[in-house]
């Protein structure tokens, strides 16, 4: 861990990002598993390679960290899980660009969560954005009303949405550490495939192949990802995490289509755009405000 920690912020917020964006051509990849099995492998891998993290990280102390995370750690992995179910869900039902530019979205429920549990004020330029965004959503969702794809759609909204309530628990009790949560979040999931196969008789067990997936999807994408995305998070500003953080979304449709095939509609690739266009408007007068703290103090 001690060589992580000696890569600057950025590129590990970047490494993180890119390892992230592989989450939609691995699920694609699957071979006649459920998203409920993918779920419950994808999850097993992440929870275990968390675990490897936390004794490394801790040692002796691993327990106490738990301890330590207390409640608000606790919730922060049972929203998280959420996520995660929604994730593999969406990524199932509904193409890797649409699920990827929904995430990206993360940074507005922010703005509109910090008002309504914050009392932090919308901007007009948040507000603007905000706008810009629920536009680009309903071109890019409205274009393809399906019921399958429908569904993904909407449950790739949960990402942004337990993404930004996990910020707000963050915000909230600021000394609580999340690594812990990321495991309760993994066995949480875990448990959710596991008990959605078993109330549907599907078995656990699935071709090798689609083992080998649900590895390389708990281990390198989301383990790997999550790991780099906490270490860089702590020497890097947090509107520098957000822009960098938008690889994914870019990155995300394009190993689609590369390696699976998977094309865009004008629609997505326009709603999307838009989608990206103001939550970078956001970031950068997020940037300006730090800026303008900093210069004020």
């Amino acid at each position: 861990m001690n060589v992580i920690n000696k890569i600057p912020g950025p590129l590990l917020i970047f490494m993180g990002a890119l390892s992230l964006s592989f989450g939609g051509l691995i699920v694609k990849k699957f071979e006649g598993s459920t998203e409920w099995q993918i779920l419950f492998w994808r999850s097993l891998f992440f929870t275990l390679t968390v675990l490897v993290f936390l004794i490394i990280t801790y040692k002796k102390k691993t327990l106490s960290s738990f301890y330590k995370s207390g409640l608000p750690g606790f919730f922060g992995g049972i929203v998280l899980s959420f996520g995660f179910c929604g994730y593999v869900y969406a990524m199932s039902n509904t193409s890797v660009a649409n699920t990827n530019f929904i995430i990206s979205l993360q940074i507005l429920f922010l703005a509109i969560f910090g008002y309504l549990f914050l009392k932090e004020k919308i901007s007009t330029i948040t507000l603007v954005s905000i706008i810009l965004a629920i536009t680009g959503v309903t071109l890019m969702v409205g274009n393809d009303l399906r019921p399958g794809n429908l569904s993904g759609n909407l449950a790739a909204f949960t990402m942004p949405i337990t993404f930004a309530v996990l910020i707000m628990i963050v915000r909230k009790f600021p000394t609580v550490d999340m690594v812990p949560a990321q495991f309760v979040a993994g066995i949480s999931s875990c448990l959710i495939g596991l008990s959605v196969c078993i109330y549907y008789s599907h078995s656990l067990m699935v071709s090798p192949n689609d083992i080998f997936l649900g590895f390389l999807a708990g281990f390198f994408q989301v383990g790997f990802g999550f790991i780099f995305i906490t270490i860089g998070a702590r020497s890097t500003p947090s509107a520098m995490v957000g822009v960098i953080m938008l690889s994914e979304s870019v990155l995300g449709p394009v190993w689609a289509f590369l390696f699976a095939g998977e094309r865009a509609s004008l629609f997505t690739l326009i709603g999307g755009g838009i989608i990206l266009f103001a939550v970078l408007i956001q970031f950068s007068f997020l940037l300006l405000e730090n800026k303008k703290e900093k210069a004020i103090r």
